[in-house]
C-alpha cells in the first residue's frame, strides 16, 4: 500500500507542475482513472488500519471523536496550504521581480484563479473557512474531509450489517450521479466541487472494506488477469488524447463514443467506468506485487533502496501531498525564470528536483514523528552523565526493579 501510494504522490506532483509535458505520460492519459484514485483508495485502506480498531475497541463514540480530530487536522492543513500558496504567489507577482529579472509577464495568481481572495475578500474569506470556496487546485483535501465525516455513518450502518454499510455508500454514489447531492465551490457562481465527495466516497470505502475484511481478497487467477488487461487496453482509444483529438489522429468514432459515454467516465461524479478501470489496474498491480508485496523485493540492492524510498513517501502521504502543491508552483516559477518551459533540461530538472524535494519532506516528517528527543542522548564512554548517586541522590538498590518510564501521549 505504501509503495503504490508513494507512486501516486509522484504522479500527483507531475500533474500539478504547471505546463509540464511529463503529464503526457502519466496513467491518466491512457485510462479513465488516475493518481487521484490511487490516493483515495489507499486513504481508505489506511483509514481502516488507523481508525477501524478504535471503533472496535473503544466504541462508536470514541471512534467518531477520533475522526473529528482528524478532520480538524486536515481542515487546518488545507487552510494553511491555501494561504501559503495564495499569499506567496501574490507577493512574488506584485514585487515586479519576475518581469524585471526575467521579463516574465504571466499572471501566476490568475492561473490558479486566486485574485478573488483580494478582490472579493468579503466573500472569499468566509468561503475559504466554510469550504464553500474551493479553487480546483485545492480540492482534494476538502473532499477528504467530507469523506472522513461519512466514516462514522458507515461504521454505524455496519453495526446493522455489512450489507447496510455497502448500501449506504452505493446509494450516496448513485444519488450523486444525477447531481442531486453536491457542494458549492464558489459563493459568486454556480460552480460545484470538482471532486464530489459523495461520489468519490465509494472508492474510499472500497479500500476501507478490503482492509476491514468486508470484501475478501480476489483470487490470483489467470482469467481475471486477462480480463483486467482487456479492460485496460480497450479503454485506451477513449482516454488517450492523440486518438480522438482533432489536432492529432482524429479518430471520429472514438471521439463520438467518448462523448456518448461521458457520464460513465466523468471525474467530478466519479463515473462507473473510472471505478471499473481502477479496479482492473489495481488487481493487476496487486498480482504483480504479490501477497504483502513480496515480489517488490529481492531484485538487488538498488531496486530495494528505490522501493524503500517510495514507501517512505507513501507513509507520509498527507505531508508530501501538501508540500507537493507548494513545490510544484515553486519549481514551475524557477523553470519559467530561465525560459525553460519548452526546453528539455529545465523540464527534466523541475520534475526530478521536485521528486527529490518530496523525498526530503517524507524523511524529515518521518524523523519528527519518531520523536528523537525522547530517546536517550548518545554519550561517549569518557563523557557519561552523572549517576543518581554522584548527584546527591541514592541510586536503586542492586536487584531492585527499574521504574517504568513515563511517556507523554503521542501526538498524531
Amino acid at each position: 500500500m505504501d509503495f503504490f501510494r508513494g507512486i501516486g504522490m509522484f504522479i500527483i506532483y507531475i500533474a500539478h507542475l504547471p505546463s509540464n509535458w511529463w503529464t503526457l505520460w502519466i496513467p491518466a492519459r491512457f485510462g479513465f482513472s488516475d493518481a487521484t484514485e490511487i490516493f483515495v483508495f489507499c486513504s481508505g485502506m489506511a483509514s481502516a488500519l488507523a481508525f477501524g480498531k478504535i471503533f472496535d475497541l473503544h466504541g462508536w463514540g470514541m471512534g467518531a471523536a477520533r475522526i473529528l480530530q482528524r478532520m480538524w487536522q486536515v481542515y487546518w492543513a488545507h487552510i494553511g496550504q491555501f494561504l501559503v500558496i495564495a499569499v506567496g504567489l501574490v507577493m512574488i507577482q506584485n514585487s515586479g521581480y519576475l518581469s524585471a529579472c526575467c521579463d516574465l509577464t504571466q499572471d501566476y495568481v490568475t492561473s490558479l484563479n486566486l485574485w478573488h481572495l483580494y478582490t472579493k475578500t468579503e466573500q472569499a474569506l468566509p468561503g475559504l473557512l466554510t469550504l464553500t470556496w474551493v479553487p480546483n487546485y485545492f480540492d482534494i483535501l476538502p473532499m477528504y474531509i467530507v469523506i472522513l465525516a461519512l466514516l462514522p455513518l458507515i461504521m454505524l450502518a455496519s453495526r446493522v450489517s455489512v450489507a447496510a454499510a455497502f448500501a449506504l455508500s452505493i446509494s450516496l454514489w448513485f444519488v450523486a450521479q444525477f447531481d442531486l447531492l453536491s457542494l458549492p465551490a464558489e459563493p459568486w457562481s454556480n460552480r460545484e466541487w470538482f471532486f464530489n465527495p459523495f461520489a468519490w466516497q465509494m472508492l474510499f470505502f472500497t479500500g476501507f472494506a478490503f482492509m476491514r475484511g468486508w470484501i475478501p481478497a480476489p483470487p490470483v487467477d489467470r482469467r481475471l488477469v486477462i480480463a483486467c488487461a482487456i479492460v485496460l487496453v480497450a479503454t485506451v482509444p477513449f482516454a488517450y488524447f492523440r486518438v480522438f483529438s482533432e489536432s492529432y489522429w482524429d479518430v471520429a468514432w472514438a471521439r463520438d463514443i467518448r462523448e456518448a459515454i461521458k457520464p460513465l467516465w466523468i471525474k467530478t461524479e466519479f463515473g462507473l467506468f473510472r471505478f471499473i478501470h481502477f479496479l482492473a489496474l489495481a488487481y493487476i498491480a496487486w498480482v504483480a506485487a504479490g501477497e504483502h508485496g513480496h515480489r517488490l523485493l529481492g531484485h538487488g540492492a538498488l531496486w530495494g533502496r528505490f522501493v524503500q524510498i517510495v514507501q517512505k513517501v507513501g507513509q507520509q502521504s498527507l505531508a508530501v501531498f501538501m508540500a507537493s502543491l507548494v513545490i510544484a508552483q515553486a519549481a514551475g516559477l524557477l523553470r519559467d525564470m530561465v525560459w525553460g518551459r519548452g526546453e528539455w533540461i529545465p523540464q527534466i530538472l523541475s520534475n526530478l528536483g521536485g521528486f527529490l524535494a518530496l523525498i526530503a519532506v517524507a524523511y524529515v516528517v518521518s524523523w519528527y514523528k519518531s520523536q528523537p528527543w525522547r530517546k536517550p542522548p548518545a554519550v561517549s564512554p569518557g563523557n557519561a552523565p552523572p549517576t543518581p548517586a554522584s548527584s546527591g541522590q541514592e541510586g536503586p538498590k542492586a536487584g531492585a526493579p527499574a521504574k517504568a518510564k513515563v511517556r507523554e501521549p503521542e501526538l498524531v
